[in-house]
């Protein structure tokens, strides 16, 4: 290569590098900075430590359940609306190339051979004609002010609002599954105590029959003991449906047909008891760690993105533009020849009068970013609601746990002694239905108040943005920064 060649290449390479750096620093529109709120050092009835990253925290484990286990397992790689949220990314993946696609040089070839004649009386030439050609055209669209890379930071942050969309849908099952099969768990707890009640109430009926025609009882406490016996019957087969609604949702959650997972949850492994620690962190986590909110500022990046796109616009923008067209043409009883057509120069786009559209566009965007702002700033206040009134929650319901198992053991206690009274004449039939329908309600009470500390839990971790992340999916955002 000699010295002069070299010299060329040379100067080439620092043109096309300055050429670069001038493309660089000519971007229109505003920097996207991470937003920020002021925020309380901690939730009112929670620490002051950080939780750091909770996102793969599997906290439905605490409830020391293997089937709940295995429905979450195949649930997070089932679900449809899961599904369809990780399809969305696929298409978002796709509108990022498409977005910078516009800033690239594009090369179109095509080719086409042609047999020409004429026939007839007044024909004026004889035999045919064969035409080979082909064309080659090259544009590019110099993006000196950065409409279509600000295209394509618009598109890698909606990107990454998928994926963050993905994760929300994760979280939300998480949610509903885990609430559901809770809910099972309680029916089928009430559906126990009905029986149990069902039969206590079966023998005291019957004793009272007994004792009717022994003529130690009347025939109104018959009548009181039967009507307390139809009453229970008629409380069963509503928790029933109850049951099997709930099981019918898991199993669509699941991507199931409804009946399928019915055998399988109708053995009854008690109401589920939440036996793990409580880790609301602080509110800074929340921006972190929970999707809708990493949703949200992912939104704003687009919008700001958006900002600089329209602002291009109102700029001159220059395009290169090129083409070879080369034939070869041969008519019969005659040599063939070639033709060889090219052009090749710039074009510039000025715009001058739109009528304030090109203006406009860009206080649309602006407006949009101001609006994506306030979106994310719900998002984190909306945040910090929902895990302070969990943590409100978890602990209120729990403090009424023991004085409610303290109530059943009475009651329980109270229904023995005043059967055992009836039985020697001492009391009336009265006092055992009374104590009766107080272990009843006791009961009821305590499984709706065990199922509701343990949906507190579900509340409080989903309210984190915990255990969305499974470990398939924990290197998707690093691919998504990759393909930044």
């Amino acid at each position: 290569m000699t010295p002069s060649l070299c010299t060329r290449i040379s100067s080439l390479r620092y043109a096309a590098s300055a050429f670069t750096l001038l493309l660089a620093g000519c971007v229109s529109g505003p920097e996207h900075v991470p937003p920020q709120m002021p925020l309380p050092a901690k939730f009112q009835e929670g620490g002051s430590k950080s939780n750091g990253d909770v996102v793969a925290a599997q906290w439905w484990t605490a409830y020391r359940d293997k089937q709940l286990d295995g429905l979450v397992a195949h649930g997070l790689s089932e679900n449809l609306d899961v599904l369809q949220a990780l399809e969305r990314i696929n298409s978002a993946s796709a509108n990022v190339t498409v977005a910078g696609a516009g800033g690239l040089p594009s090369l179109d070839v095509s080719a086409s051979h042609t047999v020409s004649g004429e026939k007839g009386s007044q024909r004026t030439t004889i035999g045919t004609t064969n035409t080979t050609g082909g064309e080659a055209s090259l544009s590019w669209l110099l993006d000196f002010f950065g409409q279509y890379r600000r295209s394509k930071e618009s598109a890698i942050a909606s990107l990454g609002a998928a994926y963050a969309t993905a994760d929300n849908a994760k979280l939300t099952f998480l949610k509903d599954l885990v609430e559901s099969y809770i809910d099972a768990r309680y029916y089928q707890e009430r559906i126990a105590l009905s029986q149990a009640s069902l039969n206590s109430r079966q023998q005291t009926y019957e004793l009272t029959q007994l004792q009717l025609k022994a003529g130690a009882a009347s025939r109104l406490d018959v009548v009181q003991a039967e009507g307390l016996v139809q009453s229970t019957k008629s409380d069963i087969p509503g928790l029933q449906q109850s049951f099997t609604e709930s099981a019918h949702h898991i199993a669509t959650l699941l991507g199931m047909p409804a009946a399928s997972l019915m055998g399988e949850l109708q053995k009854s492994a008690g109401q589920p008891v939440f036996r793990g620690d409580i880790r609301a962190g602080i509110p800074a986590d929340l921006i972190r760690n929970r999707p809708d909110i990493r949703k949200a500022e992912r939104d704003l990046a687009a919008a700001v993105a958006d900002i600089g796109a329209a602002e291009a616009q109102l700029y001159p923008s220059i395009s290169l533009s090129g083409s070879i067209s080369p034939s070869w043409v041969k008519s019969s009883g005659a040599s063939g020849g070639t033709l060889t057509s090219w052009s090749f120069g710039p074009t510039l786009n000025l715009p001058i009068f739109d009528g304030g559209k090109l203006r406009a566009n860009v206080d649309i965007e602006k407006s949009d970013a101001r609006t994506q702002y306030l979106a994310w700033k719900e998002a984190v206040l909306n945040g910090v609601e929902e895990v302070e009134n969990a943590l409100s929650a978890v602990r209120h319901d729990t403090q009424t746990l023991a004085p409610l198992r303290r109530q059943v053991q009475t009651a329980e206690e109270s229904l023995a002694l005043s059967t055992t009274s009836y039985k020697d004449g001492a009391s009336s039939l009265l006092d055992v239905l009374d104590a009766q329908r107080s272990v009843s309600d006791a009961q009821a009470s305590l499984a709706a108040t065990v199922q509701e500390v343990a949906k507190d839990y579900v509340d409080l971790y989903v309210a984190i943005g915990a255990g969305y992340l499974t470990e398939q999916g924990q290197n998707a955002p690093e691919r998504m920064a990759k393909s930044d």
